[in-house]
């Protein structure tokens, strides 16, 4: 009777043993997932701000080449350089999604200045400076939709069952910071003569 005890006792342990490696595991590889995604994440949003940047760089001489033509439109040329000191100050994607927002729409209407001076459209300086802006919008746009990607592939993995049981243990929160455009850039400027 003693020995049979001892028996059930060690089949007892043994699969409360077991049962918690299991659990040990299934949250180690959760929360390795959950990392992993992450930090997938935070590349893609580096990857963003490479192009952002580059777009921030071609801005100053777009600028300069319009100011030789359209000298009385102070105002676009101040909103332009407002709008990209905004996003190279920029330190977290949240930020940088406004500040691009108003990039969008001063750039915008600074590319419709430019279209009421033919003598600027041909410009060969311009039409090229216009090339590597399209260029860059379009990394702009690939990155953009790789980076919700990743925020849309960590957003439904947290939130599957059992992940989302792992995921309040070990402190991971959604991320709400999908990079859309803003109601201003959605908008076609207006430029008056």
């Amino acid at each position: 009777m003693m020995r049979r005890g001892l028996w059930i006792a060690v089949a007892v342990a043994v699969v409360i043993v077991v049962a918690g490696l299991l659990v040990a595991g299934s949250y180690v590889s959760a929360h390795n997932q959950m990392v992993a995604k992450q930090q997938a994440i935070q590349a893609q949003w580096s990857n963003v701000n490479v192009v952002l940047q580059r777009r921030a760089d071609l801005i100053p001489n777009l600028v300069s080449t319009v100011k030789g033509y359209a000298t009385h439109e102070e105002k676009v040329f101040a909103d332009v350089d407002q709008a990209r000191e905004a996003l190279l100050a920029a330190h977290d994607p949240k930020s940088a999604m406004q500040a691009n927002g108003q990039l969008d729409g001063a750039l915008g209407r600074l590319l419709m200045v430019a279209e009421a001076y033919p003598n600027l459209k041909a410009n060969e300086n311009f039409l090229e400076l216009q090339d590597q802006l399209e260029g860059t919008e379009n990394r702009i746009a690939v990155e953009r939709h790789r980076y919700n990607e990743d925020v849309q592939d960590y957003n439904t993995y947290i939130r599957q069952i059992p992940n989302n049981f792992w995921a309040q243990i070990g402190g991971f929160q959604p991320d709400n910071d999908y990079f859309t455009s803003t109601a201003a850039a959605q908008q076609v400027p207006t430029v008056k003569f």
